[in-house]
């Protein structure tokens, strides 16, 4: 298993994703009850933009106990997949307790805010992106007004008379 599972990896980072996954769904058809099997099957449906195919496999990987960096990985997958579909409050519910579990993932939150920005919660949704940007950029210009962007994060319909 673990040979074709390099070889499904290493497929997909040359750019050969449709035979990637014909090998992952033929491992997970062996290997139905391992997470990470299921992971990287998920992972192939979405990288050839089939992301309905994706959901059951990223379900089916939580579900089975995945762990670490691949569970972190499927959360965003998962949540992200979720709010292509337009499924957003799956979206919402998957990411935030991605962000639960993975407090310093920068990119759960990313993409939760995109998600809320979908469910027509703009001001929350910019508050997480500008926090995100102010505490996470190498930019100078930025870091000097680092203070001011997070103070007026969440501040955004206010104004000082």
């Amino acid at each position: 298993m673990e040979r074709e599972m390099e070889r499904a990896i290493f497929l997909r980072k040359e750019g050969k994703q449709k035979e990637s996954n014909q090998i992952l769904v033929k491992l997970v058809k062996e290997y139905s009850n391992d997470p990470v099997v299921n992971y990287q099957c998920a992972w192939s449906f979405d990288v050839l933009g089939e992301e309905s195919q994706a959901v059951p496999y990223y379900e089916r990987a939580i579900k089975l106990g995945l762990s670490g960096s691949d569970l972190e990985g499927a959360f965003l997958g998962l949540g992200s997949t979720y709010r292509t579909l337009g499924e957003y409050e799956k979206s919402e519910e998957v990411l935030r307790k991605g962000m639960e579990l993975f407090p310093e993932n920068q990119v759960l939150r990313i993409f939760y805010a995109m998600t809320l920005y979908n469910i027509n919660k703009h001001s929350e949704a910019m508050k997480i992106l500008l926090q995100s940007i102010a505490d996470t950029t190498s930019d100078e210009e930025i870091l000097r007004y680092k203070r001011a962007i997070r103070f007026y994060s969440d501040k955004l319909d206010e104004t000082w008379k």
